[in-house]
């Protein structure tokens, strides 16, 4: 325990000895004005609009671009004390939440869907990991889950 006292004292002795060297340097350091280059903007004009955000082909798009989102889900859904299951087959569990117009859908692995009230879309942002992939039709997404 007293090894790190002393790590600690020396730690700060150290930081106070650098800024002491600091502030020598910085009273002696000579201020100097970088000239204005030629053309260089006046105050109040505006700076020309370039676009140099990533090319179309590596952009992600953004939550209003797309239908919706999914996520596999192994485990049982459980909502208070109540397991969710299907309402056709009787499955309680290996399900894919889907999210899309801010409700939320439970489909099970024999393609059975139905909507779940009692889940929101704060729900599934808490729940859903980052997004691997992209999809344009449903029916790809689902071949990616496996599903």
């Amino acid at each position: 325990m007293f090894h790190r006292i002393r790590q600690r004292r020396a730690d700060a002795e150290l930081q106070r000895q650098t800024y002491q060297a600091y502030l020598r340097i910085a009273s002696q350091a000579p201020i100097k004005v970088v000239p204005t280059p030629k053309g260089a903007l006046a105050l109040g004009e505006p700076a020309a609009v370039v676009d140099d955000f990533l090319p179309p082909e590596l952009r992600v798009p953004s939550h209003d671009q797309v239908e919706g989102r999914m996520m596999p889900w192994p485990w049982p859904v459980v909502l208070g004390d109540e397991v969710v299951t299907c309402a056709e087959c009787g499955t309680y569990r290996d399900w894919l939440i889907l999210s899309t117009r801010d409700q939320i859908w439970l489909r099970c692995r024999a393609g059975h869907q139905q909507h779940e009230a009692r889940l929101d879309t704060a729900w599934y942002n808490r729940h859903a990991g980052p997004v691997d992939s992209t999809h344009a039709t449903f029916e790809d997404c689902l071949r990616h889950l496996d599903h």
